[in-house]
């Protein structure tokens, strides 16, 4: 609230030039934002999932792995996680930080320089094999020099004022602390992957993680990062976006901690164990965020499809499918069919589906414009996405098993069905920020409401 002095002020000179310097580092904000959205499409669209898909073809047409090589597989995984989310969270996350001074886009710069470059690096070093020892090493690099600039700009926000006397300490609200935790495990994700890409820049014979370390250091991104941050948006919007009630702060204690023992358990290499404590906080979490009772009033649709509160709670269902998938994965699987399903489950069925869903939702609000530019894409996205991943979660246990030979005929067409899904939901985001009509009106506050 301004204080008697400012609201004196407004019309001097020199409020006049502040609030014009005040509104034109928000717009700035809201490029860089939109450069951020836009670079996690195109690492989405095409170093991600058309390169994915262009992986299952060769699978599906070798009836096996063996004919592809590791790195290409790891090459798709990094573009999607870390080129599409973590480029969208790291954008959202510099955008809702203050604007101070001329120095409002010389972090945000540096860091989309680095860790887009970064991420195209290693996609290339994954795909072609030019220079790859070097390109990992620089790639992997500028990730964690990334990280560590979005987190110095992060330790600017201005704490809890301490309690004062006879007042009790405010307490971070659990979402925070989810987001938090997700962060830490972003930070522990990049400076894992730059120990191991040095370790095969130096001596390594492939430009791909081993299997074994593969598998654990997935389990770190998908349930020490990927997860978490998922978790902590959910708990922050859902109850308003739903009409639900607020997060049953004792589950979602539970969840985090049977989650982050979990991750312990997949990093050590033991994957019984972690992934039953996963699926158990997976639980856990549908029922503190109570997903699975009626909203109490009308779910806020404005701007998107009516659609949405359903495949919010369909996301989590995939959630659930992928825990359960998991230890049946550490009991049964034999040629990856079962992990790959279950991490398909996770990935897909549950972050994809989250960003497609809410995506619309939060990202013309954040980028200061009114509504998506299509609610009919936006559904013809998700549905898209939803057939595919059922069809890819069904046929890969059947096909990779050995189980239902004709199972490999369909995983071409699950994966035909999501690269559709993600071409749709990336041109109907793109068309919102070249033609959506800016909410900027003087009220910089607007935009960041939902932040």
């Amino acid at each position: 609230m301004a204080t008697i002095s400012q609201i004196n002020e407004i019309h001097s000179p020199d409020a006049t030039s502040l609030c014009g310097d005040v509104g034109s580092r928000e717009r700035l904000k809201s490029l860089m934002l939109r450069a951020w959205i836009f670079a996690g499409l195109f690492f989405m669209a095409l170093p991600g999932t058309l390169l994915g898909f262009s992986n299952l073809l060769a699978i599906s047409t070798h009836h096996g792995l063996g004919a592809l090589p590791a790195a290409w597989i790891q090459g798709h995984g990094h573009a999607q996680v870390f080129g599409w989310i973590g480029s969208f969270v790291l954008g959202i996350g510099l955008y809702s930080q203050p604007a101070r001074g001329r120095s409002v886009l010389r972090i945000p710069l540096a860091c989309f320089a680095f860790w887009t470059s970064g991420v195209a690096m290693r996609w290339a070093a994954s795909i072609y094999g030019w220079h790859w020892r070097s390109l990992f090493a620089v790639s992997a690099s500028f990730e964690t020099i990334a990280i560590l600039l979005f987190l110095a700009a992060a330790s600017r926000h201005k704490l809890p004022e301490p309690a004062q006397e006879g007042r009790a300490k405010p307490r971070m609200e659990l979402w925070m602390v989810s987001v938090l935790l997700s962060t830490v495990g972003l930070l522990a994700l990049v400076i894992f992957n730059l120990v191991e890409c040095l370790r095969l820049a130096i001596d390594g014979t492939e430009r791909a993680f081993p299997h074994e370390l593969d598998q654990r250091f997935l389990a770190l991104l998908a349930w020490g990062f990927l997860v978490l941050v998922v978790w902590g948006f959910s708990a922050r919007w859902l109850p308003t976006f739903l009409a639900i009630s607020r997060p049953d702060a004792r589950l979602f204690r539970i969840a985090l901690i049977l989650d982050l023992v979990g991750v312990l358990f997949g990093v050590s290499g033991w994957a019984l164990p972690a992934t039953i404590l996963t699926s158990a906080s997976v639980v856990a979490i549908v029922f503190a965020l109570h997903l699975t009772e009626r909203s109490h009033g009308a779910a806020k649709v404005q701007g998107i499809h009516k659609s949405f509160p359903g495949f919010i709670r369909l996301a989590y269902a995939w959630l659930i499918i992928a825990g359960f998938m998991g230890i049946w994965s550490a009991f049964a699987d034999q040629h990856g069919g079962i992990w790959g399903a279950s991490r398909h489950a996770l990935t897909v069925g549950f972050a994809a589906t989250m960003v497609f869903a809410i995506g619309p939702r939060i990202l013309p609000h954040f980028a200061g414009i009114y509504s998506i530019f299509s609610k009919r894409l936006m559904f013809m996205s998700l549905m898209l996405l939803q057939t595919g991943c059922t069809l890819r979660v069904l046929s890969e246990p059947l096909a990779y098993e050995g189980l239902l030979p004709f199972a490999w005929k369909t995983l071409p067409i699950s994966g035909m069905l999501e690269l559709s899904g993600v071409l749709v939901f990336a041109i109907n985001i793109a068309l919102t920020f070249l033609l959506g009509h800016s909410a900027f009106a003087g009220n910089s506050s607007t935009e960041r409401s939902l932040a």
